[in-house]
């Protein structure tokens, strides 16, 4: 399988024979150098053993890295038809490894009992509702083995912040109380077609059971954060009428400065009316 994906010409090429280009209602920022490809491909946990989840293939530059990088199987889910006459190509070097589903990836639902990884050069336009959509389904015991995930520099940076940082909020909370959250390295935009004007960043999130057992109800986590950094500036008494002491704080503190923990502790003790 791997030399007849290897055999493919090269993914430039492809979509010069196809007339294919980028399209900005989709967000879509092609990425051709191998070498990213692969590393992005290689850092994927337990590959090899592993069924991943890619959102916006594109073109399949990716794509062939995770099937070349021995991957189990990967789903590509993709929004834009007129990627077919590649992906079909890729599909029939694959030996049954790719599967495409084209169709919104906020909608389409994964049904795998066994688990599995996501890993996308994420479409600027969704990335981050995508992020929080996946976030919610492991808080509710779906089995998402790890996300290694291409984001906007500054996106990946306000996943991975702690309290004291300025770029810590509502993004950092969410996914450091369900995982482990690292940048694995940064990626020059003149690494993509069209050239983003931004930089971006791989970021990796390790679903942690421990962290997971004690969230009770993801969505009372969402609406008190979105409620306390929604006024960032605010002192937290001034955004919510509660007696702050019984959590330890005098309530002059503004939500920037309350770790995860804390907020957890807060979600759980509070009167869910007041949010």
């Amino acid at each position: 399988m791997m030399n007849k994906i290897l055999s493919l010409p090269p993914v430039s090429e492809m979509m010069r024979e196809s007339g294919l280009e980028p399209k900005k209602q989709f967000g879509q920022n092609f990425l051709f150098d191998l070498n990213l490809t692969g590393r992005i491909a290689r850092s994927v946990p337990d590959i090899e053993k592993t069924t991943v989840i890619e959102v916006g293939p594109g073109p399949g530059g990716l794509t062939r890295a995770l099937l070349i990088a021995g991957a189990k199987k990967v789903i590509a889910i993709e929004k834009d038809k007129t990627t077919n006459t590649i992906l079909s190509q890729i599909i029939d070097a694959s030996n049954g490894k790719l599967e495409v589903i084209f169709g919104d990836a906020l909608k389409v639902k994964i049904e795998n009992k066994t688990g599995y990884a996501i890993c996308s050069n994420l479409p600027y336009n969704v990335g981050t509702e995508l992020l929080i959509q996946w976030l919610q389904n492991i808080a509710n015991g779906e089995k998402i083995k790890s996300l290694t995930l291409m984001f906007q520099k500054e996106v990946a940076e306000r996943i991975v912040a702690r309290v004291g940082d300025k770029q810590y909020g509502r993004l950092a909370v969410l996914a450091n109380l369900i995982g482990d959250t690292k940048i694995l390295f940064d990626v020059p935009n003149t690494a993509f077609v069209p050239r983003p004007r931004v930089q971006s960043a791989v970021v990796q999130i390790i679903p942690n059971a421990k962290k997971i057992k004690q969230i009770k109800d993801i969505k009372i986590i969402e609406k008190l954060t979105a409620k306390l950094f929604g006024h960032r500036r605010k002192m937290i008494r001034a955004i919510i009428k509660t007696d702050w002491e019984k959590f330890g704080l005098t309530g002059t503190e503004r939500a920037e400065e309350i770790d995860e923990k804390k907020f957890l502790e807060i979600a759980y003790g509070i009167d869910v009316s007041l949010l």
